[in-house]
């Protein structure tokens, strides 16, 4: 295969599954929404979770989670996996947060303070995008 070829073809998933540049770390998350001067939208949640798996292959990949997230510092905070062990970083936000449910999708600014909150799955990327969206 030639060069080209093979980039235009290892580039099609990519694009076939989002653009969203997911973040896995706290502290690049607030770097890097300093430097877009973007909010950060926190996805904490566990991988037992059935509304958090829903989301994820569901909501935030469609055309409307995709817009909405491009508009912001996207972070995926996992808090456990499947079988209930702590996640280290994800269990001290959920700490921080005052978390008492999964999946709990927060918006912070730059700093990290937070403006709002939901709890629990949106059915749809319109849903979801326009909650994302209604600070703005």
């Amino acid at each position: 295969m030639k060069p080209l070829a093979a980039l235009v073809f290892l580039a099609v998933p990519l694009v076939a599954q989002g653009a969203t540049r997911w973040e896995h770390d706290y502290q690049a998350a607030l770097r890097r929404a300093k430097a877009e001067h973007k909010v950060i939208f926190m996805d904490l949640w566990t991988e037992w979770c059935g509304p958090c798996q829903y989301l994820q292959k569901n909501v935030f990949p469609s055309a409307e989670g995709q817009a909405a997230l491009a508009k912001v510092v996207a972070y995926s905070a996992l808090v456990q996996k499947r079988d209930g062990t702590p996640v280290p970083e994800g269990t001290k936000l959920a700490d921080q947060f005052k978390l008492n449910a999964f999946p709990t999708l927060v918006i912070l600014d730059s700093d990290g303070k937070e403006l709002r909150r939901q709890v629990g799955a949106f059915r749809t990327g319109a849903e979801f995008a326009t909650w994302l969206n209604a600070g703005k």
